[in-house]
């Protein structure tokens, strides 16, 4: 169903016009690009919102937590608003991520999976890799180091 009977009826697109539409869809694309990056820098403002309203105790008339109050003001589904709030509260303390998503360099994807594994000490390595990486290649990363940690813990516990 949805698909037309007849192939011919689904318009073809002629090689020349491509190249004619071809600069205006690469400005197109930049377009995107640029738009994405502001973005992540207006996620980032809110996630620093967030964290100074959490901790002002804004949402302290009723709700159970910040997330309730975030779920119950825009809606937002209650895990993604924990979610939002442990990222808004990681990067407190994850400066160069912080900046790196306030310029939208890289994505809430990615923060939120590297925040989940990042310290002051490991970050910078792990902002090297979200920057050429997909948010996939990011979590898989996050995946890994997590399964090395949990190791390390456990001989460390065993000694």
């Amino acid at each position: 169903m949805g698909m037309p009977e007849d192939r011919a009826s689904v318009p073809r697109v002629r090689t020349d016009d491509l190249a004619f539409a071809g600069g205006e869809l690469d400005a197109l694309g930049e377009r995107i690009a640029h738009l994405s990056a502001q973005l992540q820098a207006a996620t980032y403002q809110l996630l620093v919102m967030l964290r100074d309203f959490d901790v002002r105790g804004g949402w302290n008339s009723g709700f159970r937590s910040c997330a309730h109050w975030l779920n119950w003001r825009t809606g937002l589904e209650l895990g993604a608003a924990r979610e939002k709030m442990r990222v808004a509260h990681a990067l407190a303390t994850l400066p160069l991520l912080s900046a790196a998503m306030a310029r939208g360099e890289i994505s809430f994807s990615k923060v939120r999976a590297l925040s989940r594994v990042a310290t002051p000490v490991n970050e910078e390595e792990l902002l090297t890799f979200a920057k050429a990486g997909t948010a996939a290649h990011v979590e898989k990363v996050v995946r890994a180091w997590r399964r090395v940690d949990r190791l390390a813990e456990q001989e460390h516990e065993q000694l």
